[in-house]
């Protein structure tokens, strides 16, 4: 018989593989057990870590360095693509504010800062951007974006009318401090320029699934800061006031998407941005929805499979478009946290977990290669024996 023809997309797995690294990982493990199957590599992003690199690829365009502050304040490398041709500018918060760039001890989204992807934004539209789209996730702020605003030169007052342009850089908890803000600077140097948000998540800026109570505590905070952010973050969203949503005026945290990045996305709203899925941009630029068709088989895969990848996140934009091409997919993820009735419910057919494979979250993450290689090889016995009568 033929073999299968699988396409193999999955995203990053946070701080193990790169989403290149876990496509390669499955596709090593596949080989294994079905060596005669064709295999189609097509590394996502949603917005995420990745982000830039995926669209360089799949554009054929080389990335641009540069050095941008990172979230303690610390010169780091980053980059973003251009597209010259059509004036578009990709950039990803992950690159400038990423909680990779973070030590572990030193995780606290009380005090880091989103002004280096301000920094980033300036360098994109420098090179002749007209259209910026910025991929935010991944990140290891909660600071609602108030640092890239300053990186634009934003001002603030206190409640008592005093300078608290300082506190606009001090991270998550000084923005308990800001009673108003003044963004006539940024909305002028980015005039002309097209913003977008291209989210891994539609997340507003409070709530339960907001920036401070949905994903502080992934990046460093403790139960008691993770409050204090919250509240910190409401005296912001106050500070950053309402916009024009389409003809009506509605406060900028409530809008979807402005809780993505640790508040970046408020931020940026405020500047005038529109939101679109992040992972759409990768899909569309790497033909997915053909690939799909082309395929027997669809795998996706990331670090946690949880109620965020139902949100906009590359497994639910994989899983769309396998459903779309009417291809079974499946999902090869370090954690699986859904029950089979919400996978389900995207379209997923089947989730494998590295953590139950290995035995426990750490021996998992210790060595992250093999165990991805071992779920995809699991994974390989059953669908690839069960879909060769199609082949």
């Amino acid at each position: 018989m033929c073999g299968v023809r699988v396409l193999v997309a999955p995203d990053s797995f946070t701080g193990t593989l790169s989403a290149a690294q876990a496509a390669e990982a499955i596709a090593a493990g596949w080989a294994t057990e079905a060596p005669d199957d064709v295999l189609d590599l097509a590394p996502m992003s949603d917005g995420g870590p990745g982000f830039v690199d995926a669209m360089a690829a799949s554009l054929k365009i080389i990335p641009r360095d540069c050095v941008v502050t990172g979230p303690l304040g610390v010169a780091v490398a980053a980059q973003f693509a251009l597209d010259e041709a059509a004036g578009v500018a990709y950039v990803e918060s992950a690159q400038a504010v990423g909680l990779h760039l973070i030590a572990l001890a030193d995780r606290d989204p009380r005090v880091t800062t989103s002004w280096g992807l301000g920094e980033l934004i300036v360098e994109a539209v420098k090179a002749g951007a007209s259209r910026v789209v910025i991929g935010v996730g991944g990140t290891g702020v909660c600071d609602g974006g108030a640092g890239l605003l300053a990186a634009l030169s934003a001002t603030a007052v206190n409640q008592h009318g005093a300078d608290a342009t300082p506190m606009l850089r001090g991270g998550g908890i000084a923005l308990s401090e800001i009673h108003q803000v003044n963004l006539s600077t940024p909305r002028a140097a980015m005039s002309g320029v097209e913003i977008v948000v291209a989210s891994d998540v539609d997340c507003p800026l409070l709530g339960p699934r907001g920036a401070a109570r949905g994903f502080a505590a992934q990046k460093g905070a403790q139960p008691e800061a993770v409050d204090a952010l919250e509240v910190a973050l409401s005296t912001w969203s106050t500070a950053l006031g309402a916009i024009d949503v389409q003809g009506k005026m509605k406060q900028v945290g409530v809008l979807l998407g402005a809780g993505a990045g640790g508040g970046i996305g408020a931020a940026l709203f405020a500047l005038g941005a529109t939101r679109q899925p992040g992972i759409d941009y990768v899909l569309a630029a790497s033909d997915v929805a053909r690939r799909a068709q082309e395929a027997d088989l669809v795998i996706t895969g990331e670090g946690s499979f949880d109620w965020q990848s139902l949100r906009g996140k590359a497994v639910s934009g994989v899983a769309a478009a396998a459903l779309t091409a009417g291809r079974p997919v499946v999902v090869l993820a370090g954690r699986v946290e859904v029950g089979r009735r919400e996978w389900a419910g995207i379209g997923v057919s089947g989730a494998y977990s590295l953590t139950d494979l290995a035995g426990s979250a750490e021996l998992a993450m210790s060595d992250a290669p093999h165990w991805l290689r071992e779920v995809a090889a699991r994974a390989a016995r059953s669908w690839s024996r069960g879909l060769q009568v199609r082949t």
